[in-house]
């Protein structure tokens, strides 16, 4: 606009109110992730414990399981209701390299990935010949072996009588990760790598050729796209960021975890988080991350300080659960397309206004 100022040495700013911080901010959109990415490594200096332990890590490590099925699903189109299970997998295979191996956390956190990737291309080779609805079987197929491979066979737990998993030390190159500030920043630098790792894929070739395959794999294969071999990397992928999510969710966020950890209600929570935050959105599956763990904390929050004393416990737990299906159901009525589009429109919409928040 003419009359904004261009740069904070405009001396317009000088005479700027109160606000100015927050209209610099709106006023020079690409300076916003770099206002985001100081809020969240000064997250803890700024935040308690307990936010950090029981809101930012498990956000990060949900919005990183969500940026790996919506690679597959969002982008490849294909359908998968297995990505507990390779979670799980790669949980209990970096847990096998701490266990068996003398590799610090984040190389036995790649081997692992590694692992859940391998998984993943064998159960994706399926998608060469089958796709839609029967896809979606053989994942929750995948998902059922795998929890039964890890129950059944102590070996992948040491083991141990109860079959779960606890986190050793966690050591980053001679670095004490231990703490609740060293978790959390663990989490924030996978996330954060990974991420933009997804960002670069989704706009390279491959990412180009997924949405080919998405909208329509036989004009694909027509214009020469390998549209099996393109599949089966889009599960590997897939289930690698699964399974790095999987082995930060037992380690870095539970402390110790089993196969319930990683069961069919873990693959469908990941499958809202990408629906509600939007199909094809790497930001999308933050915005969903979000409304899947801050919605159930402000419906407990809201009860307790309505109800407290007056109803019983498990009333008031199922009617958040209810409370929390509706909403979901009318947010998706409402905007099918997920948060992300929904930011996209408010976004564009806030873009005449002066301070082009």
């Amino acid at each position: 606009m003419p009359n904004q100022p261009a740069s904070p040495l405009d001396p317009r700013w000088a005479a700027a109110p109160a606000g100015a911080p927050i209209q610099f901010v709106a006023a020079f959109p690409h300076a916003r992730p770099a206002f985001a990415a100081a809020a969240l490594v000064l997250a803890p200096s700024l935040l308690g414990e307990y936010w950090i332990n029981a809101v930012l890590v498990p956000f990060l490590v949900l919005s990183l399981a969500g940026i790996g099925l919506n690679l597959l699903t969002g982008y490849a189109g294909q359908t998968s209701l297995g990505s507990g299970g390779f979670m799980a997998v790669g949980a209990f295979a970096t847990y096998g390299f701490l266990l068996r191996t003398e590799l610090s956390f984040p190389l036995a956190l790649l081997a692992g990935g590694i692992v859940a990737a391998l998984v993943g291309l064998v159960f994706g080779l399926p998608s060469a010949k089958i796709k839609g609805f029967y896809l979606m079987v053989t994942s929750l197929a995948a998902q059922f072996f795998l929890e039964w491979l890890f129950l059944k066979v102590p070996w992948f737990s040491n083991s141990g009588s109860s079959g779960t998993i606890s986190a050793p030390h966690l050591n980053v190159f001679g670095w004490d990760a231990g703490t609740p500030a060293g978790k959390y920043y663990l989490v924030l630098a996978c996330v954060a790598a990974l991420t933009w790792t997804a960002t670069q894929l989704v706009r390279s070739q491959t990412g180009r050729d997924w949405l080919a395959i998405r909208d329509m794999d036989t004009a694909a294969a027509v214009i020469g796209i390998r549209v099996t071999a393109q599949k089966i990397l889009a599960f590997a992928v897939s289930s690698f960021y699964l399974g790095v999510a999987g082995a930060l969710w037992a380690f870095a966020y539970l402390g110790s975890a089993g196969v319930q950890s990683f069961g069919l209600s873990r693959s469908f929570q990941i499958i809202f988080i990408i629906t509600i935050g939007g199909l094809s959105s790497i930001s999308g599956c933050f915005f969903g991350a979000a409304f899947i763990s801050l919605l159930p904390l402000l419906l407990d929050f809201v009860s307790q300080t309505l109800f407290a004393g007056t109803l019983d416990a498990g009333l008031l737990q199922n009617a958040q659960k209810f409370i929390f299906g509706v909403l979901i159901i009318a947010f998706l009525i409402k905007e099918p397309e997920g948060i992300a589009r929904l930011v996209a429109r408010l976004r564009t919409r806030l873009s005449a206004w002066p301070l082009r928040f």
